[in-house]
């Protein structure tokens, strides 16, 4: 017999407190409110009843899980906040020098001149937790629900129509009996339920699966960075700097960069990107950023500094073709959830802002028709695509893809592009999913187990570089221990017999907290995969790159994870 629950019942869902879910809430209430004031004034039509608006996010407050670099483009941020500055927007900085260049293992090669796609004047280095918090705070001051703390865990349905979602009990140990403090989840029922849980999220996923909505799409395809945030001596770098590199550490076959921020206050955020559909086993991301600051143009940025903070998080750069359609019958998808991110520009946050602002304009049709099916919801797509971020997205639609041959010819490739808007051989360059890139051990290295000489491991100086649970520890992270483990291993079997001897247990190197340890039992030899899941930031890297699929994320219990208070 099911266990009766809470229910409550609200006009629109935003599942994922993130900047898309919130801008989309908070533009709803505009929208409700200026079509009113425009009828009471005379104007034609009815007025409508302000709709009951939640927001449900996982992590312990608002911000708390919002990690990027982050340049953005203030565009979307002045539509939706017209007083954004009166209002104390927290932006940082605005961008006053960049520099772009090539780093060799003890060099660089400057660009002679920065490329348009990298050129970011006009736009502002923030903190993309602190943004969110300041716009979750207008939110709430429009008498919406937000709800922090509150994991969404299953999506309700009547027949094929998306009802709301129910949030995940707490209170549960380890063997899944229920403690003394349990609380069941509630069931949050809407007429109109956005997901907006950011890259990879897990009602998203099945939401997908279910209504095959990636049908005829490429696969996604994911960007694992690794972010520290540093205080360094006065005069380091100027605020409103930027530098972003390619190459060393990473080979050339292999998507990703580094980026370094100056920030106010002697601040600088600094991180380095690795694409999830690289081929190198050893490859282990957490590594090659403290590599990238043992570079000389970094250590002498962060020399004498204090680190702040650390965390991580997964972006999709999959690009135009991996959005899956958007809509369906009560409910829409939204920012990085959808695949929206301009990965030639390394920039996602405008889109998802105006992703999220797109989806109120089309939701509040919908409230005004009192029709939330598919046929009505699905004018947000093309709203999408004809809008300024679509146009974006178009003229990059093969830009990931043109990598997978490599750096060298990807930048050929990548110019070749941006003069012909996008095409190159062919309007559509194909895809495979980041799991099936990785290559054997041994084809690699010659041998099962290659020594930390092989693999460029380096010894942290616990000053400039640091290990995986020193790094965690600066992300706040933490999770109720005795609560079943978040991170399903779907067949151990898979990972002693396949997994292990094929590729030497990678789930221990892509991920960067340290959730996954490969121990041997001393006195019979056999393997036991040891789960720290209190350690996980929530980036997904697990779900994503896995080589067999033998790994389910699912959230915690709600408040788990990092603490992001500057990222």
């Amino acid at each position: 017999m099911e266990e009766e629950r809470e229910v409550m019942e609200v006009d629109v869902l935003f599942v994922g407190g993130g900047v898309a879910s919130l801008s989309g809430a908070l533009h709803l209430v505009n929208l409700v409110k200026a079509h009113n004031e425009k009828v009471e004034a005379g104007g034609e039509g009815e007025p409508i009843d302000e709709p009951m608006i939640a927001v449900l996010e996982k992590g312990p407050y608002v911000g708390a899980h919002s990690l990027s670099g982050a340049v953005i483009d203030p565009s979307p941020l002045k539509e939706l906040v017209p007083d954004y500055q009166e209002k104390g927007a927290p932006l940082d900085a605005e961008v006053r020098e960049e520099e772009v260049c090539l780093l060799t293992r003890n060099g660089k090669i400057k660009a002679p001149f920065t490329p348009p796609p990298l050129n970011n004047h006009g736009n502002y280095l923030v903190s993309l937790s602190k943004l969110t918090e300041w716009l979750g705070g207008l939110v709430e001051e429009q008498e919406t629900y937000v709800f922090a703390g509150f994991a969404g865990t299953e999506i309700l349905y009547e027949g094929d129509r998306v009802v709301g979602v129910r949030t995940g009990d707490k209170g549960i140990d380890p063997s899944g009996e229920k403690k003394g403090n349990y609380e069941p989840g509630i069931d949050l029922k809407a007429k109109v339920t956005v997901f907006g849980e950011g890259p990879r999220g897990s009602l998203t996923k099945s939401l997908i699966e279910r209504f095959g909505l990636d049908q005829g799409r490429n696969p996604t395809s994911y960007v694992v960075g690794v972010k520290e945030l540093w205080e360094v001596p006065e005069g380091r770098i100027p605020p409103g700097k930027v530098f972003h590199t390619m190459g060393y550490p990473l080979k050339s076959d292999t998507y990703g960069g580094g980026f370094i921020y100056g920030m106010s206050n002697n601040m600088v955020g600094l991180g380095l990107l690795v694409g999830l559909d690289y081929a190198d086993p050893a490859l282990d991301p957490h590594m090659a950023f403290q590599k990238f600051k043992e570079h000389p143009v970094v250590s002498e940025i962060i020399q004498d500094g204090t680190l702040t903070q650390y965390g991580a998080k997964t972006a999709p750069v999959g690009g135009y073709f991996s959005i899956p359609k958007l809509t369906f019958d009560g409910g829409l998808i939204v920012g990085d959830s959808a695949n929206l991110f301009i990965s030639q520009k390394i920039k996602g946050v405008h889109v998802a802002m105006k992703s999220g602002m797109l989806a109120a304009e089309a939701i509040f049709q919908a409230l005004l028709g009192q029709d939330t099916s598919d046929a009505k919801l699905s004018e947000y797509e093309p709203s999408l695509y004809e809008s300024g971020i679509g146009r974006e997205l178009h003229k990059v639609r093969n830009f990931h893809q043109a990598f997978q041959k490599g750096l060298w010819s990807a930048l050929f490739k990548a110019g070749l592009q941006y003069v012909l808007g996008g095409r190159i051989l062919k309007d559509r360059l194909p895809a495979e999913p980041d799991f099936t890139h990785l290559r054997p051990m041994k084809d690699v290295y010659g041998t099962d187990s290659p020594t930390p000489e092989q693999t460029g491991a380096l010894k942290f100086d616990g000053k400039k570089t640091f290990d995986k649970e020193t790094d965690v520890y600066y992300s706040g992270a933490t999770h109720e221990e005795q609560q079943p483990v978040h991170l399903k291993v779907l067949d151990l079997d898979i990972c002693y017999n396949q997994c292990l001897p094929k590729y030497n247990a990678p789930c221990q190197r892509f991920c960067p907290a340290n959730v996954y340890e490969m121990e041997l039992d001393e006195e019979t030899g056999k393997p036991n995969l040891k789960l720290n899941f209190s350690n996980c930031l929530h980036c997904k890297t697990c779900d994503v790159k896995d080589p067999f699929e033998n790994i389910l994320w699912v959230p915690p219990e709600g408040g788990g994870g990092p603490k992001y208070t500057a990222m």
